[in-house]
């Protein structure tokens, strides 16, 4: 499988795709969660990257830009956010959110009830399956 860096345009498009192939196939997401995400020392464009996560459909939805009204908006470094978001290590966020390295503006229960969400979703086969994908074309 061809690798691409975290988040890069082309990482982008191709979880994209993946997100898509697995719509509805996953378990609803009962958190509605709107999180815009600046994710800082991104090697390579500007070193910035304005994303964001919207639950608030009942699938995750992750995608580049930021939402009106967010609950909650962090600012988070590129490497933190690659082992959160693709390598579901929730002890780095944990150790990230300790060391102050991770910046939350917003309704923070918000972003905590997301993490439990995704936990309890964390057995299930589609998503499984899903993430492993999302981590195998991740550079």
């Amino acid at each position: 499988m061809t690798q691409y860096p975290f988040l890069s345009d082309e990482w982008v498009a191709e979880a994209r795709r993946i997100r898509a192939e697995f719509r509805g196939k996953t378990p609803e997401i009962l958190v509605s969660v709107r999180m815009n995400q600046i994710i800082q020392e991104v090697p390579f464009g500007d070193g910035t990257i304005s994303a964001h996560v919207d639950t608030s459909s009942g699938e995750l939805e992750m995608e580049t830009g930021h939402l009106e009204s967010p609950d909650v908006t962090i600012t988070i470094a590129y490497e933190t956010a690659k082992a959160i978001l693709v390598d579901g290590d929730t002890q780095a966020a944990m150790q990230a959110f300790l060391g102050g390295k991770i910046k939350v503006d917003g309704d923070i229960t918000k972003m905590m009830a997301l993490q439990s969400a995704g936990a309890s979703g964390a057995a299930d086969p589609a998503t499984i399956e899903m993430a492993k994908r999302l981590q195998a074309m991740t550079a």
